[in-house]
């Protein structure tokens, strides 16, 4: 079943290459979307696929890289809208 993740994680997860390991992930599971850099210290992301692969991707993004603390992981499920391409950094939300 196709669905639609908005997640967003907090802890220390910027400056510590955690968009760049969203980014892999996300293109080896595979799922689509994008994350960003938040300008409170969190990260954000929206992926779609099926759900199987978002819940896997969950469990990457609740890890994080070798030098990222995950405090927290929100998350909402969202409609699928088939928007997405591939899986992308933004750099947009600062």
């Amino acid at each position: 079943m196709l669905s639609r993740v908005h997640a967003f994680v907090s802890g220390r997860v910027q400056g510590v290459a955690y968009r760049y390991f969203a980014e892999r992930r996300a293109d080896e599971i595979p799922v689509t979307g994008w994350v960003r850099n938040l300008s409170d210290g969190r990260v954000e992301i929206m992926a779609e696929g099926e759900k199987a692969d978002l819940e896997s991707f969950l469990g990457f993004l609740r890890q994080g890289p070798r030098m990222a603390k995950v405090d927290d992981l929100d998350f909402f499920w969202e409609d699928y809208r088939g928007e997405f391409e591939d899986f992308r950094i933004e750099f947009t939300a600062y």
